[in-house]
Parts: C-alpha cells; structure tokens; sequence
C-alpha cells in the first residue's frame, strides 16, 4: 500500500515506536531506501514525518509481524544531498481520536560527498573481550561541526557534535558502552556541517573483533626464535586443532588492524604462518593469535599464550641504539661483503695515515735546510765589511749594510786584511739584508 499523505500530529499518549532504516542509514545518491517504524502496542497505523519547513507525513497501516510486533515500511526516494532528511514516526489508533504515540527518535539519510574524509580509531585496539567499555573516536584536519558513525549492516546512525580540541580539527567520541556480541563488525564514520545536508567521505574501514565467543585457544610459536636479528627472516605460526579457516595475528600496543590469513590443514592441525622478513626493530613487541569463521569473521576464539618478540641488531644486542662491530677482535656474525669492506676501509685509513705523515716530516726537513742556509748568509766572510751604520744596534731600522767586494767572491778563505789598509779602487756592491 502506498503511503498517504496527512498532517496528523504525534500527540504522544502512548510509548513511542522505534524508526529505522533499511537496509542502511548510508544511501547513495539518486538511491532509495526504507524506513521502518515498529512497535510492539497494537497500532493501527503509523504516520512518518519529514522534519523540515512544511513538515510533510505520509499514513501506513500496520502489517503484525510473526513475533507479535506491529509495523509499516515507507519507501524513501530519490535521496539526493540536496535536502536533509530527517524522519521521526508515530503510531495511532484509526477509531480513537487523535490518540497516538511520542514521535519516534529521529533518523537521518546520509548522503557521502566527497569532502575529506575523517579518521576512525579505537584507543583500545581492534580486538575486543566481554565487558570492556568500547569507544571509537573519529576526527578530522577539517572544521566539521558534527560526526556520523555507521555500522556495516546496522540500521542507525548515530550522531555527535563535535569538539574542537586544537585549532583547525575536530572531533568526536562514540561511547559504544560494554562489548557484547552485537558490537562486532565493521565501522565508518563520516563529518557533517550543521546547517548543511552534505557529508564527507566516508572513513577507512574499522574492523571490531569480539575475542572469547568461539572456545578454542590456539598456540603461537616462532622460527628461528624468539630473538631474531635485523635483516633476517621470521614467521610466525598460529595453529588450533579445532576446525577454523581464518587465523589471526595481533600485536599488543598497536593500532593496526591484525593481519589475517585463510588457514590450511597440516600435521591434523590448522594453521597459518605469517612471514615477517627483513625484520626490522618495529616488529619487536607482544603478539596473540586468534581463530575464527570466515562466515562470521567478527567472532574470535580465546587468545593464544603471549609470545614476545626480541629484536637484535647485528652484535647480538637489542637494536636501540645499534653497534659498530669491534674490528680488533673479529667481524663474526657478519656477512662475508660486510667483512671485504670493513678490510678495505681499515687499509684506505691506514694509507691515509701513512701519507699525512710523509707530508709532515717532508716539509719539517725543508724548513730545516732553509734556516741553515739562513744562518750561513748572515756570517761576514772574507771581502765582506760590516756598514759602520751597522754598529748602532739602537737605530730605528733593524738594517744592516754589507760592502761586498765583488773581487773576493771567487777566492778561497784568506786571513782578513787589516783595518789600515786602502779599500780596493773596484767598483763596489752595496746589499741592503733586511732582517725582521
């Protein structure tokens, strides 16, 4: 039946319904959707009303359910992001006047646009026990005013406005309350402005895994060890002897959704390795693996016994920070390139060295035989008579002047002539040796 269109009011005499949609909140644009009120009184009809300026409603009858409740299904489209579209509903009784329920809680059709999109995380990781209290925050760089949380396969839509917690981000918590089995499943979320009927895009995927439904408890080893060193290869291998085809491998501390791996059946057990090569520092750390159904992937197996996971760097030692090998006792343990050159950069220093000394002791003996040949010139030889100027030590330049006789240069040592005596009639040189 197709609904009517009325301006009935919800008076709220009676509890009210609950509205939905279905098969998602989420609809793509130009796409349809139905909302479905339901109610476990006895009503003869429900009335679904758009919220907005002119506050249109459409009238159903009720169709009973095979559980007793009493319902009616309103076809919703074309949506597109034009519009919000916000809905509540009511239920009434067709014979008794004006008597009807409270207005339902409201629902709003989400359109994804294509604004940037938001991030989801749980602070608590992806994997979930019983009990624990679960929230997922969604944030963004982008000023939005109000977040949308989805749930794959849920039919609400859950709001929050949003905090402002540094300038030019926002963001929101979504307290979920204690885990229970409903809590698995996939999430997204998306950003909203207040007055606008446009979203974001929608987030990455998160994935929330409730531990402790199925009974099994697989085990967890390693291979080579449970200390490997950087560079090398690691695998890890999860195995349950009851019959699962999806294992699981977390890491304690991370947020980072586990790795997951189709089981295989070996040696009467199932498991999976996960290979970890090159190792690096980061995969230091706790791991826990887990089983599941890949028909109900969101419902895990009790946790294995931690296995903790020991890095080491080259020398043995744990990597932070690493070490320089000692290359007076030895490079063991290091590959044989490793070993060619560290012998080729040991003998390139070693030349180096050799060379910077050869230098030093070159240019120290120059110097030497410069001062001797230094002192040697200063020395008055024969036919070299000191300036009578000379003798003044105290005269303002440190100058001294030498008359050579040009005749004696070239003559053996003779005793020197006496003071008396003529100078020679040559023509003589006169060198002015200045001394600083």
């Amino acid at each position: 039946m197709s609904p009517k269109l009325t301006f009935l009011l919800c008076l709220g005499i009676y509890r009210k319904p609950s509205l939905s949609a279905l098969p998602s909140p989420v609809v793509t644009s130009g796409g349809f959707v139905t909302l479905q009120c339901i109610s476990w009184q006895g009503f003869d009809r429900f009335i679904l009303t758009k919220e907005g300026e002119h506050r249109p409603s459409w009238t159903l009858d009720s169709q009973r359910r095979h559980n007793g409740q009493f319902q009616a299904l309103f076809p919703v489209g074309p949506v597109t992001p034009s519009y919000r579209w916000t809905f509540r509903c009511c239920g009434c009784y067709r014979y008794i006047h004006q008597q009807c329920s409270e207005p339902s809680d409201p629902v709003e059709l989400l359109v994804p646009g294509v604004s940037g999109k938001p991030s989801l995380l749980s602070q608590q990781g992806s994997i979930m026990t019983f009990g624990r209290n679960l929230t997922l925050q969604c944030l963004s760089d982008v000023g939005y005013d109000r977040f949308a949380l989805s749930k794959e396969g849920g039919h609400n839509l859950p709001q929050r406005l949003s905090e402002r917690p540094q300038t030019g981000r926002s963001q929101a918590d979504f307290l979920l309350g204690r885990v229970s089995l409903s809590h698995g499943g996939r999430y997204r979320c998306y950003g909203g402005h207040k007055f606008s009927s446009k979203w974001s895009t929608p987030s990455d995927p998160l994935d929330i895994l409730v531990a402790g439904v199925l009974p099994d408890t697989p085990s967890l080893s390693v291979q080579p060890g449970p200390t490997v060193a950087v560079g090398e290869n690691m695998t890890l291998l999860c195995q349950t002897r009851s019959q699962r085809d999806i294992l699981f491998l977390s890491k304690e501390g991370t947020m980072v959704s586990p790795l997951r791996l189709r089981s295989k059946y070996q040696a009467q057990q199932y498991q999976a390795q996960f290979s970890m090569s090159p190792v690096t520092s980061a995969h230091g750390g706790t791991y826990r693996c887990y089983s599941s159904f890949s028909t109900s992937p969101y419902e895990l197996s009790h946790p294995s016994d931690a296995l903790e996971l020991v890095v080491s760097g080259p020398s043995g030692d744990p990597t932070s920070p690493p070490t320089w090998p000692n290359l007076t006792s030895g490079v063991q343990g290091l590959k044989p390139y490793q070993n060619v050159l560290i012998g080729i950069s040991v003998a390139f220093v070693l030349l180096l060295f050799l060379f910077v000394l050869l230098l030093i002791r070159h240019r120290q003996q120059g110097k030497c035989r410069t001062s001797d040949a230094t002192v040697k010139n200063t020395q008055p030889e024969e036919g070299v008579e000191l300036h009578p100027q000379a003798a003044a030590s105290d005269a303002p330049q440190d100058v001294i002047y030498a008359q050579l006789n040009h005749l004696t240069l070239g003559r053996k040592t003779t005793p020197p002539s006496s003071q008396s005596e003529e100078p020679p009639a040559e023509p003589s040189v006169y060198s002015a040796l200045a001394i600083h």
